[in-house]
C-alpha cells in the first residue's frame, strides 16, 4: 500500500478546484485527450454552469514518477475526491476528508484566504491530515502572491517555502504538485493509525453514494480494514441491513469493476439496495456483527424548510416522482406531502441551506421539466407549550401550525456563529448590516495587511433574510462569510396572520420578531392590497398578531354604473337602482362570497 495516496482538494467556491482536477487528469493520462472537457469531474450540467461542485466525485489516477523517498515506486495510485466547496455541504466534506490522509489546500492568488477556507482547514486539522498549501491563478495580473503567502502562513503556521505556486488554467506547477503529493502525503492508514491488516474483518466508510435503476444504491467507500469482494455478505452498521456485494470496483472516473477492494483503497460497492434511506453517508460497511463502526457518523438533519407546489396541479404526481428520484441521490433532502387549500397539494421540503434549496428547485425544472412555486423558507423552532395543564416541547417549521400566544412558554430558534473576512474600510458598513440582522458582535482581529476577521452570532432566520446578497452589496463584493450552527436560544417571536374579510388565510401566515412585527405587517398588507383584484364589495385586508390588528387597508368595491342605461327622467329611478345595488353588495359581503385567485396566493408566498 506504500504506493497509494488518498487526498482531497479543499477550496472556497471559484478558487479553481475543478480546473486543477482537470490538469491532474490530463497529466496522469487518466482521461483520453479527445474525451477531455472543462470541469470534467462536475458531472451535472448545473455544476458546470454555476462553476461549483455540488456532488462529490472520486477518481483514481496512476502517476509515474521516480522520487528519492522511502519505499519509492515508479507507479503511484492517486485517489482524488473532488469535494463541494459550499458550507451547506460541510458534513459531506467532513466524511470525504475522513476517507483520505491528505488535503491540497487551494487558495486563489487574486482573492486570498476566504472565510470558508478557514472552516475547511479546521476540518482537515481535526482529522490530522497532511495539508499541502497551494496558491492558484498565479498567471493573473491581479495575483497577490506575497500577501496570500502570509495569510496561509498565518492559518497553517507553515514555512513560506512549503507553499506551492500553480496555474490550474495553464498547467504551470501542477506536475510539481503531483510530486509533492507523493512526497508529503502518507500512504493509507486505518482509523487507529496502526498498520493496515488485510486479514482483518472488513470495515469501510461510506463517504457518498449514487443510485442506479437497475443496480440499486452504489456506495462510494474507503476500505480501512480487510478486503471486500463480489458476493461477500455484508451489513450496514447504522441501518442494521444485510446485503450481498453485487460488484466492487474503482473510479476511472466511470465505474470499473475489479476483483476486490483492499484496505487503503477507495472504490465502490454495488449494494442492490432499492431504498436510499438504508445507505447513509458516514455509515460503516461491516461483515461481522461484532465489528465496531468507524467514528464520525451523524444523522443529517435539514435546517431550512420550504413548501414546493406545482404550477399546474395536474403535475402533482410527476412532482412527487421527481422528488423521490432526487431523494435517491441526495440523502440530505427530505419531503412530505401537504395541502394548502386553493394552492392545492404540494410538499414541505427540508434542505441543508439556501444553496441546497436553490439546487433542488432548479433540478426539478431542468431534469424533470416541472415548473414549481417555492414558498418563502422557514427554520425549525422548538416551542415549549402548556395546554390543558400539561407542559411539552414541540417542533414547528410551518407558520400556520404555530401555537396560540397564550399557550407558549418559550420559543427556541437556531443560532449561527459567523466568521467574516473583509477590508478594514468596509467594517462600518458590515457593522451596520449585522445590527439590522440582530447579530451579537464578537471579536475583531487583524487577519492580514489588507483584511480583518470579524466574528458574530446571529439567528438562522436572519441569514435567510437576504443576508448573503446584502453582505456583497455592503462590502462591494469584498467580504467573505463562513458560518456554523452553535445552539438554540430563546426568541421573542410572533405569528403574523393575514386576514381577508376578517378570515385568516393559513398560507399567508409568517413568523416574525416582535420588534419588527409592525413593519412586516404593513409590508404584507400593502403587498396584498396591490395584487388582490377588486370585488363587487369592499374587501378588508388586515394583519393580526398577539390578538390585535397591527395594520389594515380597505380595497374599494368594484364600481359598476347601474344607471348608465337611463337618459334623463326622474332622479328617484336612479336612487332606487343605487339602493338596490347597495343592498346586493351588503348581501355579498355578509356571505363573504369571495375567492382569492390562485395567482395571488403564488405571488404572496413566493420567496
Amino acid at each position: 500500500m506504500a504506493n497509494i495516496r488518498n487526498f482531497c482538494i479543499i477550496a472556497h467556491i471559484d478558487h479553481g478546484k475543478s480546473t486543477l482536477a482537470d490538469r491532474m487528469l490530463e497529466l496522469t493520462h487518466t482521461i483520453e485527450q479527445r474525451k477531455m472537457r472543462e470541469q470534467f469531474l462536475d458531472m451535472h450540467p448545473l455544476e458546470r454552469e454555476r462553476g461549483i461542485t455540488i456532488k462529490m466525485q472520486p477518481v483514481r489516477m496512476e502517476y509515474h514518477a521516480q522520487l528519492e523517498i522511502e519505499n519509492s515506486n515508479s507507479k503511484y495510485i492517486l485517489n482524488l475526491i473532488d469535494t463541494p466547496g459550499h458550507i451547506d455541504f460541510n458534513y459531506e466534506v467532513s466524511r470525504a476528508l475522513a476517507a483520505v490522509e491528505g488535503a491540497v489546500l487551494l487558495v486563489d492568488a487574486t482573492q486570498g484566504v476566504e472565510a470558508q477556507t478557514l472552516s475547511n482547514v479546521e476540518l482537515a486539522r481535526q482529522l490530522n491530515l497532511a495539508i499541502i498549501p497551494v496558491i492558484n491563478k498565479i498567471d493573473l495580473p491581479g495575483a497577490r502572491i506575497a500577501e496570500t503567502k502570509k495569510e496561509i502562513v498565518n492559518i497553517l503556521n507553515c514555512a513560506e517555502e512549503d507553499i506551492l505556486l500553480v496555474s490550474a488554467r495553464t498547467g504551470e506547477g501542477v506536475g510539481h504538485l503531483l510530486e509533492e503529493i507523493v512526497r508529503r502525503m502518507p500512504p493509507p492508514r486505518n482509523n487507529t493509525e496502526s498498520t493496515l491488516n488485510i486479514a482483518e474483518e472488513p470495515r469501510a466508510l461510506i463517504f457518498d453514494y449514487e443510485y442506479s435503476i437497475h443496480r440499486g444504491v452504489i456506495a462510494h467507500v474507503r476500505v480501512f480494514e480487510g478486503e471486500i469482494k463480489k458476493g461477500d455478505r455484508l451489513k450496514f452498521f447504522q441501518a442494521k441491513e444485510d446485503f450481498i456485494a453485487g460488484e466492487v470496483g474503482i473510479f476511472k472516473p466511470e465505474l470499473k469493476e475489479t476483483e476486490k477492494l483492499s484496505a487503503g483503497e477507495i472504490g465502490y460497492v454495488i449494494t442492490n439496495a432499492k431504498e436510499a434511506n438504508i445507505v447513509r453517508v458516514g455509515d460503516t460497511i461491516i461483515k461481522n456483527s461484532n465489528s465496531s463502526p468507524l467514528p464520525g457518523y451523524k444523522e443529517i438533519k435539514p435546517v431550512v424548510f420550504s413548501s414546493v407546489y406545482p404550477m399546474n396541479q395536474n403535475e402533482f404526481p410527476d412532482l412527487k416522482k421527481a422528488l423521490e428520484k432526487i431523494r435517491l441521490i441526495d440523502s440530505a433532502f427530505s419531503f412530505e406531502e401537504e395541502s394548502a387549500g386553493v394552492l392545492g397539494r404540494g410538499f414541505r421540503c427540508g434542505f441543508l441551506g439556501m444553496l441546497h434549496l436553490e439546487i433542488v428547485s432548479e433540478r426539478i425544472f431542468r431534469d424533470y421539466g416541472i415548473k414549481t412555486i417555492v414558498a418563502t423558507p422557514t427554520v425549525k423552532y422548538k416551542i415549549k407549550i402548556k395546554k390543558g395543564g400539561e407542559q411539552k416541547e414541540i417542533e414547528i417549521y410551518t407558520p400556520s401550525n404555530f401555537p396560540e400566544r397564550h399557550e407558549i412558554l418559550e420559543i427556541l430558534e437556531p443560532y449561527l456563529k459567523l466568521e467574516i473576512l473583509m477590508p478594514p474600510e468596509k467594517l462600518p458598513n458590515i457593522l451596520k448590516l449585522l445590527q439590522e440582522h440582530e447579530a451579537i458582535l464578537g471579536e475583531t482581529h487583524k487577519f492580514s495587511e489588507s483584511r480583518i476577521r470579524l466574528s458574530a452570532e446571529m439567528p438562522l432566520r436572519e441569514l435567510m433574510r437576504n443576508f448573503f446578497d446584502e453582505l456583497k452589496s455592503f462590502s462591494s463584493g469584498y467580504a467573505s462569510l463562513n458560518y456554523e450552527f452553535i445552539d438554540s436560544r430563546p426568541a421573542d417571536l410572533l405569528r403574523l396572520d393575514i386576514l381577508v374579510n376578517e378570515e385568516a388565510i393559513p398560507a399567508f401566515a409568517r413568523i416574525v420578531p416582535k420588534k419588527r412585527v409592525e413593519h412586516e405587517a404593513e409590508e404584507a398588507v400593502e403587498k396584498l392590497y396591490k395584487i388582490l383584484p377588486h370585488a363587487l364589495f369592499a374587501l378588508k385586508i388586515q394583519a393580526k398578531a398577539d390578538g390585535r390588528i397591527i395594520s389594515a387597508r380597505s380595497l374599494k368595491a368594484l364600481s359598476k354604473d347601474v344607471t348608465g342605461h337611463l337618459y334623463g327622467g326622474d332622479r328617484t329611478r336612479k336612487m332606487k337602482l343605487w339602493q338596490k345595488q347597495k343592498k346586493g353588495k351588503k348581501r355579498l359581503k355578509e356571505r363573504a362570497d369571495f375567492e382569492i385567485p390562485h395567482d395571488v396566493y403564488l405571488k404572496m408566498i413566493k420567496k
